[in-house]
């Protein structure tokens, strides 16, 4: 049977699963009666649903409230043991992988370090990279116990764009990293011991970081917003629509200076050849600094932010590294000045290991940067902070994306691997109200 919008039966009841699961997931516990009006579906309909999603083991009974000179009613919630999502988030000093549960609550996680030495190229080997996938996503599901059968999925933040073929699924172009159209959905596929119903999300890793903060973080209430990757490249993502997944772009590869020096993507005077952790802590070197030997970039960094701002009271300032970083600010405040014309977002804010070391000391100063190189009216209307999700937003954001399928899906796992895995997030959030 077909309505006359063409839609099925069976579409008409997806859509009704979905819309409760959404609604339970961002507001719940909630009662039968309030997802009525929470919904726009009838009092039979909701009873019809949750009764559905009960005996399916989605949701469960959490206990009941008063109401106004009646029977106490009953709410529901998401059973969080309904499903499981693995985030990933291929970062450049290291693979980080975590196993949540439906309501994103962390059971368990495993991180393999990227070499520091040596070309960067060889860090991020495809081989290797795909090991440490195989072997941290068997250790997340036995260390928290849990079948690969009741996986909703894998996401996973990647760096470069993404591009999907129908032969081989997402496949990433990381220009920086040496992955020249890896086939990387395929690779995993063929390593990782998973059942082939269980989807991969590939996305690249700003647009995942951008999706956590906007749902969970700083961006929750924003109508738009530019959520920065500060790692050791500079990425971005645009979100233009607090319900869809944002748009990322590579910022990084902004020409902040005409023949200025050379950046790893091979062009000169890009912006990421200046503000990437990378970059600024070989200008430190080349003026006369001196990072402590063989160490990786975070802790690299964290010593010339020591250096710069002595925690010792009454100590000297290392002058070469305040003067690296007050240039770097300045190059920062000049790239936020274009996404502030460019885009004129409610909000810019700022996410990485890198981002949320340096942000805490000279944000200000960037800030300060920004409204004197952009368009007075729209940088008047722009908040600049920092994410509030820490360094794990990216495994956050990268779990996300399985979830926002499974529930598009009415709550109903994939029998087969999808055949065209393109993004599902449109969609799939249309429904959402934002907070």
């Amino acid at each position: 049977m077909h309505a006359r919008t063409g839609r099925t039966v069976r579409d008409l009841r997806r859509e009704n699963r979905t819309a409760v699961l959404r609604r339970l997931y961002f507001d719940g516990p909630m009662s039968r009666l309030m997802l009525g009006p929470a919904t726009g579906l009838s009092s039979g309909s909701v009873s019809n649903v949750v009764a559905e999603l009960v005996a399916d083991g989605l949701v469960e009974e959490a206990g009941s409230v008063d109401s106004a000179g009646g029977r106490p009613r009953t709410l529901v919630r998401i059973t969080p043991g309904s499903g499981f999502m693995i985030g990933v988030d291929i970062g450049e000093t290291r693979v980080r992988i975590e196993l949540f549960d439906l309501t994103l609550t962390e059971l368990a996680r495993t991180e393999r370090p990227l070499a520091c030495s040596g070309p960067r190229t060889a860090r991020y080997d495809v081989d290797l990279v795909v090991g440490h996938l195989r072997e941290g996503i068997a250790e997340v599901l036995r260390t928290a116990d849990v079948p690969a059968d009741r996986l909703i999925g894998v996401g996973v933040g990647v760096p470069g764009i993404v591009a999907r073929t129908a032969e081989d699924g997402a496949v990433v172009h990381g220009q920086t990293v040496g992955w020249d159209a890896v086939p990387f959905e395929r690779l995993l596929r063929a390593s990782v011991d998973l059942p082939e119903s269980v989807p991969y999300w590939i996305d690249n890793g700003a647009k995942t970081l951008g999706q956590a903060e906007m749902w969970f973080g700083a961006g929750r209430g924003a109508r738009s917003a530019v959520v920065v990757l500060f790692g050791s490249g500079v990425g971005a993502c645009v979100v233009t629509d607090p319900m869809g997944p944002g748009r990322a772009i590579e910022w990084g590869h902004l020409t902040v200076r005409v023949r200025g020096r050379r950046c790893r993507c091979g062009a000169a005077g890009c912006l990421e050849a200046y503000a990437g952790a990378e970059a600024l802590l070989e200008r430190w070197r080349e003026a006369g600094g001196v990072p402590p030997a063989d160490a990786d970039e975070e802790t690299a960094l964290t010593a010339m932010l020591a250096a710069a701002y002595p925690p010792e009271p009454g100590a000297e300032p290392d002058a070469t590294a305040l003067a690296v970083l007050a240039e770097t600010a300045e190059y920062l405040g000049a790239g936020f000045a274009d996404l502030i014309n460019l885009f004129q977002p409610e909000r810019i804010l700022v996410g990485g290991w890198a981002g949320l070391q340096l942000g805490a000391r000279f944000l200000d100063t960037v800030s300060g940067y920004a409204k004197e190189y952009a368009l007075t009216y729209p940088a008047s209307r722009t908040r600049i902070g920092l994410g509030t999700l820490g360094p794990e937003a990216v495994t956050v954001g990268a779990a996300l994306l399985p979830l926002v399928d499974f529930f598009a899906q009415g709550g109903r796992r994939p029998e087969s691997k999808p055949t065209v895995p393109a993004p599902a997030w449109q969609s799939a959030l249309q429904d959402r109200v934002s907070p």
